[in-house]
């Protein structure tokens, strides 16, 4: 490092693994021994870090190996659904410690929904009082800097709610809230893809539809926090079907699996559930089969354009339609390698989830993690 490391960077190369010993802290800062054992003493008073057995020796005493106290704290997180809400909580590594899903209608409100989360966490909690942040997606538009709603017309009675100062009036800790998606994609990302691309369109296909984008290893939010909302992209030949949103053929209305079960009941299948198309599409009806597909190819031309914008390294089709239907997951490939240019396909992969449902949880953690824990948030603690 060109100037002094500070202890919060310090921390940085702990946790990621860069650095292990006293000895590599001073290799790769290039901090004189007084100055490692200053930031080192200073951490592990603080309970960040841990020292371990010890560590191969070069000569002389085996030195010991210093490592992220992942235990010295929990995250409660939240991942709500439109029916269905993933809470847990979470270490400092973002592993989940306990976990329990709720049905709940987001539509209810903040009134109703937010104090049963809150209650669900306490329950948890167990009379724990080591929480360092607390993390929450919503299906909606997030102004992410404050934690605003700003659905209009979607979870309407949460619109213009800022949620941090609600949860932090029981829990005085930092509160982050974004997009379902958005901590869908930064779990997914970083768990399955880190290591190896920067580059990643997440895009959710259940009640809703919506993308989480990864831009050069972080979560691109754009402006306001409105990047990724591709639900509400209109497809050609969409037969003009009304959106929620008041405009028409978006790809929310034509292909998710709200508009699947519409479709196929206008054709006389008894489906109640998605469950329902599940074992038509296992039987082999061919009319469903074609409905699904129909529903990819139009998911696949919206995406097609996303490609082309974003050009990912990949393209993660995830929720509960895109994991139980594979006919969908064919259109979208369909589509997209035939209206995508050449190069933005080249090397394109598109695929399932790898984390499934649990990547909101993760993500929540870890958006909560990245923030408490950065080198400016641990440097300010000490002050």
């Amino acid at each position: 490092m060109s100037r002094l490391a500070t202890t919060g960077e310090v921390l940085q190369l702990i946790r990621s693994g860069e650095a292990v010993t006293r000895a590599d802290i001073g290799r790769v800062t290039g901090l004189s021994r007084p100055a490692v054992a200053h930031r080192v003493s200073d951490l592990l008073q603080r309970g960040l870090i841990v020292e371990d057995a010890e560590g191969p020796s070069t000569g002389g005493r085996p030195p010991m190996r210093l490592r992220f106290a992942t235990s010295g704290g929990v995250v409660p997180v939240a991942s709500l659904g439109a029916r269905r809400t993933q809470i847990a909580l979470c270490d400092l590594a973002g592993e989940v410690l306990h976990r329990t899903d709720l049905d709940i209608d987001v539509e209810e409100g903040p009134g109703v929904v937010l104090p049963l989360l809150m209650d669900t966490w306490e329950k948890l909690l167990d009379g724990r009082d080591d929480v360092v942040g607390i993390g929450l997606g919503v299906p909606a538009t997030v102004e992410f800097a404050a934690g605003r709603v700003e659905s209009a017309r979607v979870m309407a009675s949460w619109t213009g709610v800022v949620i941090p100062p609600i949860i932090a009036e029981r829990f005085d800790v930092p509160v982050l809230v974004d997009n379902d998606v958005n901590v869908i994609a930064m779990g997914e990302h970083r768990v399955v893809y880190a290591s190896e691309l920067d580059d990643l369109l997440f895009v959710k296909v259940s009640t809703r539809i919506g993308a989480g984008v990864i831009s050069g290893g972080g979560i691109l939010r754009g402006a306001l926090g409105a990047a990724g909302e591709i639900g509400h992209i209109p497809v050609r030949d969409g037969g003009g079907v009304l959106c929620r949103c008041g405009n028409l053929d978006c790809v929310d209305s034509v292909a998710s699996g709200t508009a699947i079960l519409r479709d196929l009941r206008a054709k006389g299948r008894d489906v109640m559930s998605l469950a329902d198309v599940t074992a038509l599409v296992r039987a082999g009806d061919a009319e469903t089969m074609a409905v699904v597909r129909q529903a990819g190819r139009w998911l696949g031309e919206v995406i097609s354009g996303a490609v082309n914008l974003l050009n990912p390294a990949v393209v993660v089709l995830g929720g509960d339609v895109a994991e139980m239907f594979q006919p969908l997951v064919s259109g979208v490939r369909e589509v997209v390698y035939r209206r995508s240019t050449q190069l933005a396909t080249r090397s394109l992969r598109i695929e399932r989830s790898r984390l499934g449902p649990g990547a909101g949880i993760t993500g929540c953690a870890l958006m909560v993690l990245d923030h408490v824990l950065s080198a400016q948030a641990v440097d300010a603690a000490a002050r």
